[in-house]
């Protein structure tokens, strides 16, 4: 788990409604009595859908951080046996199944992501790592249906939002019957290990409060909970989670450091102060200031600059952050002949790429039409004639300009650059 020096106010919900993250609450007034007196234990769901989680699943994350940085006791939850069926919340065709094996590894794989965001150890709110697939695989089907499913009628399936947004689409009966499983999981938490708040995005709602319906219809006699954060949206209409090269995983594999902090450097001015709320530790008084900085001076991008250190910290640890600046700041400057071969290979992943054949000079007008960055041999020349490209950071010119063996780094890669902004790496085979 990565650390923080930031502190959580005690009156947690008071917090998460400054940062806009209090969507909808069953009861404010009883759980925030709840956390005031007393140490509860809350959790939330990530079901195995890919081998990483993305940073859609972030906001969610950070919640149940935020809970335990405040005296908690968080679950986070992998639906090893949920995921085998598909959550219909939020999407308007049915999901792929995927066998056994692969949401079993996809499982273990969440698990060991999860546990970089909350401490595991032998605090007295320790969080928990479950998996619903050891219980869920144990049910027999016609228990299951006499003692859960008889306590949901058909009607009030329907007037869920998750069901009824499906209607006209269609919805099997295995993801239809997701609702049921989710119910049944709160309850297992909240008679297994005391569970008393679900909290999830504001599509999950429907499924929690089934939740709390079948807790207290199976005799529940403690007070449960449920709580939802907004789903995160750009100003610009764009979905959140995308960047130009597809999805922004947590998996540093999948999306690189680089990668990571560049989308989040690039976060826009109407989304930024939102953005440092819900994703940073950062405080009200810090945030106000970057706040007041980015009116004075948004060239200066004081708070998107704050934004991606931070994330990008919590996500990859400070490490990660030195090497995303350093790659930032040597392609700005050109001078990439300082990046080590890894912060340069992470650096190329980012670009446009090509793999050339070995020869002893290799003309740059090939390389430029081979990249990408010239669309033919003509606009190629036209660059190079007028002083738009670079080797390495270094300016070239002449059409019959070459990249030999010398400009090679470390023996096989080369960093084009056309115009300001348009990169491409060449790695020679």
């Amino acid at each position: 788990m990565t650390t923080t020096n930031q502190a959580i106010p005690q009156d947690v919900l008071d917090d998460l409604e400054y940062r806009g993250l209090l969507y909808q609450v069953t009861d404010r007034e009883g759980l925030s009595g709840k956390l005031r007196s007393d140490r509860i234990v809350l959790y939330c769901g990530f079901d195995p859908t890919a081998d990483s989680l993305h940073i859609g699943s972030l906001l969610p994350i950070l919640t149940l951080r935020r809970f335990q940085l405040a005296g908690h006791i968080p679950i986070a939850l992998v639906g090893g046996g949920t995921g085998l069926i598909g959550d219909p919340s939020g999407r308007s065709t049915e999901r792929s199944l995927n066998g056994p094996e692969t949401v079993a590894a996809w499982t273990d794989s969440l698990k060991k992501q999860l546990s970089r965001f909350l401490d595991f150890g032998a605090s007295p709110n320790a969080a928990k790592l479950v998996s619903n697939y050891d219980w869920l695989a144990k049910l027999d089907v016609i228990a299951f249906l006499r003692d859960v499913g008889k306590n949901f009628t058909v009607n009030y399936m329907l007037a869920k939002d998750s069901v009824d947004s499906r209607l006209a689409q269609g919805i099997s009966f295995t993801e239809f019957s997701y609702m049921i499983l989710q119910a049944y999981d709160f309850h297992r938490l909240y008679e297994d290990l005391g569970c008393s708040l679900q909290i999830g995005g504001s599509d999950q709602w429907g499924n929690i409060t089934a939740g709390l319906d079948l807790i207290g219809k199976l005799g529940g006699e403690r007070e449960a909970f449920g709580m939802t954060m907004p789903l995160v949206t750009k100003s610009d209409g764009k979905k959140f989670g995308k960047s130009e090269s597809g999805a922004v995983w947590l998996d540093r594999s999948k999306t690189t450091a680089y990668q990571f902090y560049q989308f989040w450097i690039n976060t826009d001015d109407a989304d930024v102060i939102k953005f440092l709320k819900y994703f940073t530790f950062l405080s009200k008084s810090e945030i106000e200031a970057l706040e007041a900085e980015l009116k004075a001076n948004p060239e200066q991008r004081a708070a998107q600059r704050t934004l991606a250190r931070e994330v990008t910290r919590i996500v990859h640890g400070q490490e990660a952050v030195e090497t995303a600046e350093k790659v930032t700041l040597s392609l700005f400057s050109g001078d990439v002949s300082q990046l080590g071969q890894e912060e340069l290979v992470e650096a190329m992943r980012d670009m446009a790429s090509a793999e050339v054949e070995e020869a002893e000079e290799i003309p740059l007008v090939d390389l430029l039409v081979a990249s990408g960055l010239a669309p033919s041999k003509r606009q190629a020349r036209q660059d190079l004639e007028s002083g738009a490209v670079y080797v390495n950071g270094q300016k070239q010119s002449g059409i019959d300009a070459v990249v030999g063996r010398d400009q090679r780094l470390y023996g096989k890669y080369v960093i084009l650059r056309r115009g300001k902004k348009n990169y491409a790496g060449i790695t020679i085979r």
